[in-house]
C-alpha cells in the first residue's frame, strides 16, 4: 500500500520509511525538507502544522504513519510544542477523515504515560506535557471511530545520526568523547528500544494491529547505568560520574537562563532532571504476542551502534 510518513526525515522517521519499503510498501515522505533529504521513494515538502500541505501529500495514500513531533528538551517559544505535537495530530486525524484513509498509526511516547508507580502522567517539560495531551486526543479519536493504532516506543537508540531523537546515542557519543559531565538517575529504569525494532514494529502495527490498539514498543527494561556498563565492556571506556539530583537541577536552572539569553539549546533543564527521578519501563508483551514485535538485546544494539560509528569514521 502507499503510506504517508510524517516526520520522515527525523531519526525514527527515516527508519520507518526504510522498514516500510523493505516490507514492499510505497512510501511518501512528508517533512519540511523531504525532497532534499536523500530518502528514496516519493517525497513532499511541508510542515505538519499546514493542513493543506498535509492533505495534498496524503492524496492517493491508503495509510499514514504519523511520526512527526517536536522532540527537544527546550524551545524559545513553548507554544510550538502545542502546534506540532497536538495540532499536528489533529491535522493528521482531519486528513484521515476527509480523504477516507483506512489506516493511521500514531507514534506516541513512553513519556505520554505515567511513570512506574503513578496513575497520572507528568508534565515536567513542554514536550512531555504535549505528548500526554496528544495521547488524550488519540484516545478520544479512537472512541469516536478513527482508524487509529497508537504506539508507545521506549528510549530509541541505535545507528544513525546523533540527534535529540537518538538521545541514547548522543549520551554515549558525548561520553566516549569525554564531553559528558556525568549521568543523573543512573539507578532509574529506562526501556532501551532499538531503532530497527521500533521501525519494524510500526510496519507490523500497520499490517496486523486491530483498530484502537495501544502497544508499547520497548526494549530491555534496565537501569540507565546498565547502558554505560555495556559501553565500558565493549570499548574499555570507564564509567561516567554520577551526578546528584540537586546539583543537576541547579545546573538546569542556569542552563535555562543561558538558553533564554543566547537561544542555544541547554545541556540540561530542570524538567529533564524531574523526568530522570522516575522509572520508565515499557511493557511490550502485547506487541510481542499480537503483532510479532521483537526486542534486540541491549548488548547487541550497542554493538551495532558503535560499529556503525566506527564504519562512518573509517576507523
Amino acid at each position: 500500500m502507499r503510506v504517508l510518513v510524517t516526520g520522515a526525515t527525523g531519526y525514527l522517521g527515516r527508519a520507518v520509511v526504510a522498514a516500510l519499503q523493505a516490507a514492499g510498501h510505497d512510501t511518501v515522505a512528508f517533512a519540511r525538507h523531504a525532497t532534499a533529504s536523500g530518502l528514496t521513494g516519493r517525497a513532499y515538502d511541508g510542515d505538519i502544522r499546514d493542513r493543506r500541505a498535509l492533505l495534498a501529500a496524503a492524496r492517493g495514500c491508503q495509510a499514514i504513519c504519523h511520526v512527526a513531533a517536536l522532540v527537544s528538551i527546550w524551545h524559545a517559544r513553548r507554544s510550538v510544542y502545542d502546534e506540532v505535537n497536538v495540532g499536528g495530530l489533529r491535522n493528521v486525524l482531519e486528513t484521515t477523515r476527509v480523504l477516507g484513509i483506512a489506516r493511521l498509526v500514531y507514534t506516541s511516547s513512553f513519556l505520554a504515560l505515567p511513570p512506574a508507580g503513578s496513575l497520572v502522567p507528568l508534565a515536567a517539560n513542554a514536550y512531555q506535557r504535549t505528548k500526554a495531551e496528544a495521547h488524550a486526543v488519540a484516545s478520544a479519536a479512537i472512541a469516536d471511530g478513527a482508524p487509529l493504532v497508537c504506539l508507545h516506543p521506549g528510549v530509541i537508540y541505535g545507528p544513525g545520526a546523533v540527534t535529540e531523537g537518538n538521545l541514547v546515542g548522543r549520551l554515549v557519543r558525548d561520553h566516549l568523547d569525554r564531553r559528558l559531565p556525568g549521568i543523573v538517575g543512573g539507578d532509574r529504569t529506562w526501556s532501551f528500544a532499538y531503532v530497527g525494532d521500533v521501525a519494524r514494529g510500526h510496519v507490523a502495527a500497520l499490517e496486523r494491529a486491530g483498530t484502537g490498539s495501544h502497544y508499547g514498543l520497548g526494549g530491555e527494561n534496565v537501569p540507565q547505568w546498565r547502558l554505560f556498563e555495556t559501553v565500558r565492556d565493549q570499548t574499555g571506556c570507564r564509567l561516567p560520574r554520577r551526578l546528584p539530583y540537586g546539583l543537576a537541577g541547579f545546573v538546569g536552572a542556569i542552563e535555562e537562563w543561558r538558553a533564554r539569553l543566547t537561544g542555544r539549546l541547554p545541556m540540561v533543564t530542570r524538567g529533564t532532571v524531574e523526568i530522570l527521578r522516575h522509572d520508565w519501563p515499557v511493557d511490550s508483551a502485547a506487541a510481542i504476542d499480537d503483532i510479532g514485535y521483537r526486542i534486540t538485546p541491549l548488548s547487541e544494539g550497542v554493538r551495532a551502534m558503535l560499529s556503525a560509528w566506527r564504519d562512518a569514521s573509517g576507523d
